[in-house]
């Protein structure tokens, strides 16, 4: 009687078990389809940017010029980040205007420390000036200057690893447009190579 009675309650325990666990699975399904929410959200936000790598500019405190504290006109107008990446630009022949930017700025490093220069992020007004650009990478060769666009941690991490795979011609090659990583496959002839675009990292665990 005493082994029944156990044996019931064990029965039940377990029932009460497989409730809460697949409460906590839907807890863990909502919390992933809220963080891609997010992340769709925040990516859709840094359509217009473009981070600028590489560029050594001067860093005077551009909050001077913004609040219109004393200083000289033609200091001003040549040392403000916004004219030192313009300018920079337009010696490579990209052209930029001041009307095509709605903010520029450097990003904080991740280590204080390091003599590299900071990264650089300019938002425009227009995507189409911002897609522009980008075609126009390839007069940037041979500097240390890299243009990308500006991807969350999630997409900046899976470009990342679609890039170590290229490193190790898993794939061919990879790239980004409108803030979605790509990928085209291997393949014995060019029809058989693909172009995928990638959602998630589990989509390159193929290829690995």
């Amino acid at each position: 009687m005493e082994i029944l009675q156990l044996t019931q309650q064990v029965n039940l325990l377990q029932v009460q078990v497989s409730g809460y666990e697949a409460k906590l699975k839907k807890k863990d399904d909502q919390i992933k389809e809220l963080e891609k929410r997010l992340d769709v959200a925040e990516q859709y936000y840094r359509l217009d940017d473009l981070i600028i790598s590489g560029l050594k500019t001067r860093h005077r405190a551009y909050s001077n010029v913004a609040a219109g504290n004393n200083v000289d006109d033609t200091t001003a107008e040549t040392e403000t980040l916004e004219s030192q990446v313009i300018q920079f630009f337009g010696s490579k022949d990209i052209p930029i205007h001041r009307n095509q930017i709605s903010a520029c700025r450097t990003l904080p490093r991740n280590n204080k420390n390091s003599s590299t220069s900071p990264a650089i992020i300019i938002r425009f007004v227009n995507r189409k000036d911002k897609v522009g650009l980008l075609q126009q990478g390839f007069k940037l060769k041979g500097t240390e200057v890299f243009v990308n666009e500006h991807l969350t941690r999630k997409n900046g991490n899976i470009a990342y690893a679609a890039q170590q795979l290229k490193k190790a011609k898993k794939i061919k090659a990879t790239w980004t447009w409108n803030c979605k990583v790509y990928i085209r496959t291997n393949g014995a002839t060019p029809e058989d190579e693909r172009v995928l675009m990638v959602k998630e990292m589990d989509d390159l665990n193929l290829y690995k």
